[in-house]
């Protein structure tokens, strides 16, 4: 991945290696007070909703591997592999909005369809 600097991908990427660090408290402090975030699940707005979307997904995350990282002064965009305790591999990608250091915007885009998969086979186990 080439070398790149900005301000939203700075933010962007210390953002991401907070909340795959399960250091979610400090991945919060990225995290604007009025964020809305677009997810495959819908509209979420505020902080405290996105605080408690994303909480449960950093509870089962073990690993996560950044595949690329693009960024100019407002607009960043990460896709990453996620490793969880459900499934093995869970690609996923984030364009993010960011002004002033914090995250105003955020729209995640990922693959349902291990975690679905995961959930049929428990369900017949």
């Amino acid at each position: 991945m080439p070398a790149q600097t900005s301000p939203a991908l700075n933010t962007a990427l210390a953002y991401h290696r907070a909340w795959t660090s399960h250091e979610f408290e400090h991945a919060m402090t990225y995290i604007a007070d009025d964020i809305v975030c677009d997810a495959p699940a819908g509209r979420l707005e505020g902080a405290d909703a996105f605080r408690r979307f994303m909480d449960p997904f950093v509870r089962i995350l073990t690993g996560s591997t950044l595949i690329a990282a693009f960024g100019d002064d407002e607009t960043a965009l990460l896709m990453y592999d996620t490793e969880t305790v459900p499934v093995s591999t869970a690609p996923g990608a984030e364009c993010l909005t960011v002004q002033d250091g914090r995250i105003t915007h955020l729209r995640i885009i990922f693959d349902r369809a291990p975690f679905d998969a995961a959930r049929r086979a428990a369900a017949t186990a």
